[in-house]
């Protein structure tokens, strides 16, 4: 994976680009929540960026609650690009941005998550995207995610500068609503949280059709499509294997034709 593939495919999707461009700001007053000698910028300019993204998205589709809130709440079928344009400007601010800024950035999405609430139509059970809980696996879905993207595609950290990212991302939670005590502060806290999570994730009819369209988009030439596809398959590369189970198992009922397996998928826990 080079730099000069990544650049083009950022190119391709211009407005996802522009948005996080948009959250990096110029001239700024002051270093915001990490600053440059931060884990958390260092990691952001890795290039294991995009499959660590795509890793945090699939992860948190697999959670029923989560994925009905994005399903009944959000455009993303009509725009998806515009909703991934979104993420990323609030990832952008959140990491480079002004404290106050991101302060800013963070309250107007507690705003709008105050009128996210509804009922899982597969569970049952009823949701509210500001939910702590609901926050909180997003939040670690998200830091996981850039670990095992970097362990296996990117610059992997030592086990002290893990913990140390683990611990400044507790900033970033805490920002989106998620009370302090509740939020993983080092490896081990973050493995033993996903890990109690793991047991609930399942691969819903919404879920699997955001997967569909993250894991395979319309509309990539030939060398962005192979580009993707190297994200793609390291994405699933790093995921759980139970995740990737269920995903390889939603893809083999979608399409007739068997999924290929990474036999990495089998060897983790």
């Amino acid at each position: 994976m080079t730099a000069d593939l990544y650049a083009a495919a950022t190119g391709l999707i211009g407005r996802s680009a522009a948005a996080y461009a948009s959250g990096v700001p110029e001239g700024a007053g002051d270093d915001g929540l990490f600053g440059p000698a931060s884990l958390t910028w260092r990691v952001s300019a890795d290039l294991a960026s995009p499959v660590a993204g795509l890793r945090s998205l699939l992860m948190q589709a697999l959670h029923p609650l989560a994925m009905a809130g994005v399903d009944q709440h959000s455009g993303w079928r009509r725009d998806p690009a515009g909703r991934l344009a979104a993420t990323s400007a609030y990832l952008a601010t959140v990491t480079f941005g002004e404290r106050a800024v991101a302060v800013q950035a963070a309250a107007r999405v507690r705003r709008i998550h105050d009128h996210v609430r509804g009922t899982d139509a597969v569970t049952g059970r009823r949701y509210a995207a500001g939910d702590p809980a609901l926050l909180l696996w997003v939040h670690a879905a998200q830091v996981d995610s850039v670990l095992a993207a970097g362990s296996l595609v990117g610059t992997a950290l030592s086990a002290a500068d893990s913990d140390r990212y683990v611990a400044e991302m507790v900033a970033a939670a805490e920002l989106a609503g998620v009370p302090r005590p509740l939020v993983p502060a080092s490896v081990a806290e973050l493995e033993r949280y996903v890990a109690s999570v793991r047991p609930g994730l399942s691969c819903t009819p919404a879920a699997a059709e955001s997967m569909a369209c993250l894991l395979d988009p319309a509309g990539l030439d030939v060398e962005i499509a192979g580009f993707w596809q190297d994200v793609r398959d390291a994405a699933i590369a790093v995921l759980p294997r139970r995740a990737a189970n269920v995903r390889l198992r939603r893809a083999a009922a979608l399409d007739p034709r068997p999924p290929e397996r990474d036999p990495a998928v089998a060897r983790r826990p």
